[in-house]
């Protein structure tokens, strides 16, 4: 790869990289789904049964803060560093992410985005996911052999995450534009959340520009210049400062990721997101045009 590395790679370019036996240590293709309970998905279980050849399972719940009462809140820098490490993942490597929604993508950018801030630009996301490589016909395994270990060093770039605070200051300040990957109807507060204990809304001054606007309808990702519109649109500038919140900080990624595509400098994601915010917020800043109840 040349220095810039691609935010994007193709299922051609990776079936390529498979043929020629390219995946090992300078080259490392991860399954990163993770799937909300209530799907009833066990991503890890179904890796087992079917992967893409050479590839290793990244799991977001188990590298994530274990201490925290929230989801998949993000690791430390050493925990990172131990877990990719592990995975056969050095500071050298090019990462490759994928996962196997329907939808062509859902979780992968979330580990797309973790790499990008724990120091390594060196990743992309398989684009179409699954979907399209099997779609494709490039070939799948339930063959796993566990790669060597290699020592990984991550650097956090910490101004890029957002917490509960900034989040309650930026509504007092109205200084960055925030955006909501949810659905619309969870957005507005008409269809419910997937997690019981949460009820839908969203904190003022939100954006909402649901994640699967960014996706075609074949799952692949959309064209830079239907980015742009969709940016557009909704009101946001990128030249500016942007903050990305979703329900759990997963799907918030694929934001990130459609703004670093057209070359915005690090969208930063309010990791606790609408899981946290609906818990600790006072009722003003939850804003409801529904009459949902927990």
């Amino acid at each position: 790869m040349a220095a810039q590395t691609r935010a994007l790679v193709s299922g051609q370019w990776l079936a390529d990289a498979v043929r020629n036996n390219l995946v090992g240590p300078k080259l490392r293709v991860l399954d990163a789904s993770w799937y909300l309970p209530k799907t009833k998905r066990d991503p890890r279980s179904e890796f087992a049964q079917t992967h893409i050849p050479g590839s290793g399972f990244f799991d977001i719940d188990e590298c994530s803060d274990r201490s925290s009462q929230f989801d998949h809140m993000l690791p430390t820098s050493s925990h990172f560093s131990e877990y990719v490490g592990d995975l056969g993942i050095g500071n050298d490597t090019h990462v490759v992410v994928y996962d196997t929604s329907g939808l062509g993508s859902f979780s992968a950018p979330r580990v797309w985005w973790m790499f990008q801030l724990f120091g390594h630009s060196s990743v992309s996301v398989l684009d179409g996911g699954m979907k399209n490589w099997v779609a494709d016909g490039h070939p799948v395994t339930a063959e796993h052999h566990k790669p060597e270990r290699r020592q990984f060093q991550a650097t956090l770039n910490r101004s890029w995450v957002k917490n509960f605070e900034d989040v309650l200051e930026n509504i007092s300040s109205h200084k960055v534009q925030v955006v909501d990957a949810r659905s619309a109807g969870r957005f507005r507060g008409t269809e419910p959340e997937p997690r019981d204990d949460t009820l839908p809304g969203h904190f003022p001054g939100a954006i909402n520009m649901p994640f699967t606007t960014f996706l075609d309808d074949s799952g692949k990702h959309q064209r830079p210049e239907i980015l742009s519109k969709l940016f557009r649109e909704a009101g946001v500038d990128l030249q500016k400062p942007l903050w990305v919140s979703c329900g759990s900080g997963v799907t918030a990624c694929h934001v990130v990721l459609a703004a670093h595509m057209l070359g915005h400098p690090g969208a930063c994601v309010y990791d606790g997101s609408w899981s946290e915010w609906f818990k600790k917020a006072p009722a003003e800043h939850i804003i409801s045009e529904g009459g949902m109840s927990v």
